[in-house]
């Protein structure tokens, strides 16, 4: 009795594992074929995209400017003391604040623009003038207002709203949404830019 019983529990342990390496099998043929098909269909849509990206020179210069125009002019506002919304207690945000808006084309003149301004006159040159102090000067009229719209924002929130990431970053976006209306289109805010932040 004993040795008819193990040719069939043998048996039972020769299926188990037949059954283990077919299926063991086929997961990594379907494992292959599925990486094999994702690699075609990922590198096909990649080239199309390279091929829709590849930029002509014409383009290439385009995307300089606009790279250009991303880079603008740092303003800043100074430092703040708010009190927070806070109901519980008093809270207190000591915060300093400087915006980056954008340049405009007459904001800093062409190299021969300038050699031209240098060379008028009977041997005495123009004396060159500073755009940045222009800059400067233009958005101080803007400052009561801009101030007033950091103010105004900061203070209406609670130290728990600023204490996040996400609090100050939607503060970021609030306060560049006002600006900008300040503005009124002369200038565009690119970023907004916490220093010193600091919560009592």
């Amino acid at each position: 009795m004993a040795e008819n019983e193990r040719p069939d529990g043998e048996n039972k342990n020769q299926d188990l594992n037949k059954f283990l390496i077919l299926t063991i099998a086929s997961i990594v043929i379907m494992f292959l074929v599925f990486a094999g098909v994702n690699y075609v269909i990922m590198e096909n849509l990649i080239s199309q995209k390279i091929a829709t990206i590849q930029p002509t020179g014409e383009e290439v210069e385009e995307g300089d400017e606009s790279d250009e125009i991303q880079k603008g002019i740092i303003v800043d506002l100074g430092d703040f003391i708010l009190n927070l919304c806070d109901e519980n207690q008093k809270k207190y945000l000591k915060v300093n604040v400087a915006i980056e808006v954008t340049k405009k084309d007459t904001d800093f003149p062409a190299e021969d623009e300038k050699a031209k301004n240098e060379g008028h006159g009977h041997g005495e040159a123009a004396p060159p003038a500073d755009p940045m102090a222009a800059i400067q000067a233009e958005m101080n009229q803007y400052k009561p207002a801009i101030r007033d719209a950091v103010i105004t924002n900061l203070s209406s929130k609670t130290s728990a709203e600023l204490s996040t990431a996400a609090g100050k970053e939607l503060a970021k976006e609030q306060i560049t949404n006002d600006i900008n209306s300040i503005l009124g289109g002369e200038r565009e805010v690119l970023r907004v830019s916490f220093g010193q932040f600091i919560i009592q």
